[in-house]
């Protein structure tokens, strides 16, 4: 790579959108889901994207994620122009570059906690042995080892998300997607999960964007974007982020 693209890469945000507008239905029945959003997330940051229901929050998640596609405007990842790719073209982005945890755990019930996380690895063509041992070393590292052959009825909701996260990350995506992933556990656990994916961001340099409704889970993150009818109402930074000593929130 020549010094120039190489600073130029640098110089360009992980993810841009430009102008994103997100209509649904027709008519009377049209929907502006989202509304000439405009937004750059560097890579590294936590960012945390809060709003009432109904306010573009999911939506802008869903265009990032690529599992949506905007009406109008631009969105640039790494500097490349995501809605004029191919459907095939979108699904290896995601394959190769996000990883993804939602409220609900998505787990195959009558699957170990092993396999589970493998199935990323599968999809890839992997072999048998980088599986389990990728498997492996990721389950360790969201403090479940010794877990690994547990179905999801044999561990709990918080261990349950450890899970998701493991399958998500075991790819070693540059972007971490979360969707509410603590609307489904108690205070205690949901701080725990926050704990594991800060310590993510900070140690891994995983880049993370997560959506709550949630203002203690929000203030996990580094920066705390705010939609309001599909528009972006605020975008601030969180200098003490929650959980962080204030030498690791420098």
């Amino acid at each position: 790579m020549s010094e120039a693209r190489a600073a130029q890469d640098a110089a360009t945000p992980l993810i841009r959108l430009r102008g994103i507008t997100r209509v649904y239905g027709e008519g009377q029945a049209q929907v502006r889901a989202l509304d000439g959003v405009d937004l750059d997330v560097e890579a590294g940051e936590f960012v945390a994207i809060m709003g009432p229901s109904g306010s573009g929050k999911s939506t802008v998640m869903n265009v990032i994620g690529c599992l949506d596609t905007p009406s109008a405007g631009q969105y640039l990842f790494r500097g490349v122009a995501v809605e004029k790719l191919s459907r095939d073209q979108r699904a290896l982005l995601r394959r190769l570059y996000l990883g993804f945890v939602f409220q609900g755990f998505n787990l195959l019930a009558r699957t170990s906690a092993q396999e589970n996380v493998e199935l990323p690895l599968l999809y890839r063509g992997e072999s048998v042995q980088a599986r389990h041992a990728a498997a492996s070393a990721t389950l360790e590292s969201v403090g479940l080892g010794g877990r690994e052959h547990h179905t999801p009825a044999e561990l709990s909701g918080g261990q349950q998300q450890r899970v998701a996260i493991a399958r998500a990350i075991v790819t070693n995506p540059q972007v971490l997607l979360a969707d509410e992933p603590t609307g489904n556990l108690d205070t205690h656990r949901s701080r725990e999960i926050m704990e594991l994916i800060q310590g993510l961001n900070r140690e891994r340099g995983l880049t993370v964007l997560m959506v709550t409704h949630e203002a203690e889970m929000a203030a996990y993150a580094k920066r705390i974007v705010r939609f309001v009818d599909g528009r972006i109402a605020s975008d601030v930074r969180n200098d003490a982020p929650a959980g962080a000593s204030a030498g690791e929130a420098a």
